[in-house]
C-alpha cells in the first residue's frame, strides 16, 4: 500500500517541472486535467521551460469536466485547454455522453473546499463502482462563478490511471479537507477516491 506524497510551498514552475519530467518518461500516452483557474499558470511554466522536451503530437488530453457551455465561452475548460495546447500538436478531446475515456498515464485534479473532484460535487453521491464512466449532471448549489450543468468523468474513469496528482493551490481549507479525506475522518467526493486509489495501489502525488 502507498502513502501519499505531499510536497509543500511547490510554486506553479516547480510543479510544471515534476509533469516535465513525467510526460518524458511516459512517452505517448493520455492524461486527464482540471480545468478551473488553478492549472493555467502551470501549463504556462511546463510551455514556457519545457515544450522542446515533451512530445506533444503523441499525447491525449481530456478534461476531468466541464460545464456544458460552447467551447469559445469563457466558462469552457475544452477550450482553454485546447488554445493553449492543440497549437502544440497535442490532441484535445471534449468530453460527450458517448465519449470512452483511455487508461491514463496520469489524473491530474483539483479539488473544491467542499470535498468535490472533477465536477463529482457532494450532492451527486459520486460512486467507486459507476457503471459509467461518463456523467452529465447539476451541481446543488450552482457555483455562482460557472452556474451551469456539468459533464465529468466518474470515479472510475478518474482511477483508470497510473498516477494520480493534486494541485490545491496553496489553499489552507482545501489541504484541511483534504488531510481528513487522507485520514478517512468523512465521505466526500475526494475521500471516495483516495480510499480507492490506497486500495488499488495507485502512488498519489499532492502538491499542496
Amino acid at each position: 500500500m502507498r502513502d501519499i506524497t505531499v510536497i509543500e510551498h511547490a510554486q506553479a514552475a516547480a510543479i510544471a517541472d515534476w509533469l516535465a519530467d513525467m510526460l518524458t518518461r511516459a512517452g505517448a500516452c493520455a492524461i486527464t486535467i482540471p480545468g478551473g483557474s488553478t492549472p493555467f499558470p502551470i501549463l504556462d511554466h511546463l510551455i514556457g521551460r519545457h515544450a522542446g522536451r515533451i512530445n506533444w503530437a503523441s499525447l491525449g488530453v481530456w478534461p476531468n469536466d466541464d460545464r456544458i457551455v460552447p467551447e469559445d465561452h469563457d466558462a469552457s475548460n475544452t477550450g482553454k485547454i485546447r488554445a493553449l495546447l492543440e497549437p502544440l500538436g497535442a490532441q484535445i478531446i471534449a468530453l460527450t455522453e458517448d465519449a470512452v475515456p483511455p487508461h491514463f498515464a496520469l489524473t491530474w485534479l483539483g479539488m473544491g473546499p467542499d470535498g468535490h473532484i472533477a465536477s463529482l460535487f457532494p450532492n451527486t453521491d459520486p460512486l467507486v463502482d459507476d457503471q459509467q464512466t461518463m456523467r452529465r449532471l447539476t451541481p446543488d448549489p450552482l457555483p455562482p462563478h460557472a452556474p451551469f450543468d456539468r459533464i465529468t468523468l466518474t470515479i472510475p474513469a478518474l482511477l483508470d490511471t497510473d498516477a494520480i496528482l493534486f494541485t490545491l493551490g496553496g489553499a489552507a481549507d482545501k489541504r484541511r479537507v483534504f488531510e481528513e479525506a487522507r485520514r478517512g475522518e468523512h465521505d466526500l467526493p475526494v475521500a471516495r477516491l483516495l480510499r480507492a486509489a490506497r486500495a488499488r495501489d495507485i502512488p498519489v502525488t499532492v502538491f499542496a
